[in-house]
């Protein structure tokens, strides 16, 4: 499950219990906070997608981190994805702090810096402050007496050029992530939307933003060379959906969208469908599959770094 539709981990255990492989609360913040005014949710039914400015609403890290403790009693995988205050003039700290609270008891961290609904958030994708950001945050976890995966979540509305600067970064050994999540959802407004809610401020999640998402993760997985992990969301609804995006790189999926029109049945559906295009693909498994269509390219790029150039 991918954040956003648990923020405060009230539902973990019931959500592994459906046949979640692993969940991710939050985005949770320092500090408890409202979030947007309401209405901030849309359902664009036509389309299959949601249009939400939540904001960040969140119980704040210690309401999370008690409920977190309990969950880890009970086994299953379960990150955390870490938030920043609206009014808070420190975003480093705030992710810190996040990285010290809940390293004990999560089994991965998610830096979002890719949220379109808190103001100046996504400005922590630029590369001057992505690379302050990373290097300290990466220093924070890496003093801690359990040092979980720290993942960075990613916008789909990125440039060429900072898709690129950002790959460059994530593998410096200062900035170097654990994974990356791709993505969050999209400030794009499609012609087919909806018109009477496409107005709507906020990010758009679901079947529209497949596309994007999709070829974001093979572009990050080619710009990486397939070193940094790849959780893939954005318009999963369909076996075949996970299997693309597999395929273009992605080691894990999520989804949310499909959730909240489909319900549990879906989960059940979803992993049979992709058992059964795995096995008719002639894939052994998942991570078998992982970069299948970016494979060739690799394998070229690996083959020319290795081929010795006589300069005479």
């Amino acid at each position: 499950m991918a954040a956003g539709f648990d923020k405060d981990a009230e539902a973990v255990e019931g959500l592994l219990k459906i046949g979640f492989g692993f969940v991710e609360v939050g985005s949770v913040t320092p500090l408890p906070q409202a979030g947007n005014e309401r209405p901030r949710v849309f359902r664009l039914q036509s389309n299959k997608a949601i249009i939400n400015r939540y904001g960040f609403n969140s119980e704040g890290h210690d309401a999370v981190l008690s409920r977190v403790k309990t969950t880890r009693k009970e086994g299953g995988v379960v990150g955390v994805n870490l938030g920043k205050n609206k009014e808070s003039k420190d975003a480093v700290g705030d992710y810190a702090k996040g990285i010290e609270l809940f390293s004990p008891y999560a089994d991965y961290l998610v830096i979002n810096i890719s949220s379109p609904n808190t103001p100046g958030l996504r400005d922590w994708q630029r590369k001057e402050q992505l690379e302050v950001l990373l290097t300290k945050l990466k220093k924070v976890r890496d003093t801690q007496p359990v040092r979980p995966p720290l993942l960075l979540k990613l916008a789909p509305d990125l440039t060429s050029e900072q898709i690129q600067d950002i790959a460059i970064l994530v593998l410096k050994p200062q900035c170097q992530v654990d994974g990356l999540v791709i993505s969050n959802t999209s400030t794009s407004r499609y012609d087919d939307l909806e018109k009477d809610l496409a107005k709507e401020a906020g990010g758009l999640s679901g079947a529209p933003i497949s596309k994007a998402s999709t070829s974001m993760i093979a572009t990050m997985y080619k710009l990486t060379k397939g070193q940094i992990p790849i959780i893939g969301v954005g318009g999963v609804f369909t076996g075949e959906d996970a299997l693309e995006k597999i395929k273009a790189g992605a080691s894990l999926i999520q989804l949310y969208t499909a959730y909240v029109y489909h319900g549990p049945p879906r989960i059940t559906r979803l992993k049979k469908e992709l058992t059964e295009l795995l096995e008719k693909e002639g894939f052994k498994s998942i991570s078998e599959a992982v970069g299948a269509d970016n494979k060739l390219f690799l394998s070229d790029v690996k083959e020319a770094q290795n081929t010795k150039v006589d300069p005479h």
